[in-house]
């Protein structure tokens, strides 16, 4: 299962690479994907918004809530 977050703050690459490195640290084993342009990442292998949205925080971006899941 994935689901897709707002963040919001992200204007670049290396905003990217904090958000993505936050959740993979906060979560063993998950695979994330940033969109830049969307200002959205698609997280799988977790389950609980609650990591993404504090390891979102730690990286100090604004966590924008869920956008999509499947």
């Amino acid at each position: 299962m994935s689901k897709t977050y707002n963040v919001n703050g992200m204007t670049c690459g290396g905003c990217a690479n904090s958000v993505s490195n936050a959740i993979k640290a906060a979560a063993s084993g998950a695979e994330v994907s940033v969109d830049l342009d969307s200002k959205q990442v698609t997280v799988s292998g977790v389950d609980d918004d609650g990591i993404v949205e504090a390891a979102v925080s730690d990286a100090g971006f604004e966590y924008g809530g869920v956008v999509y899941s499947s």
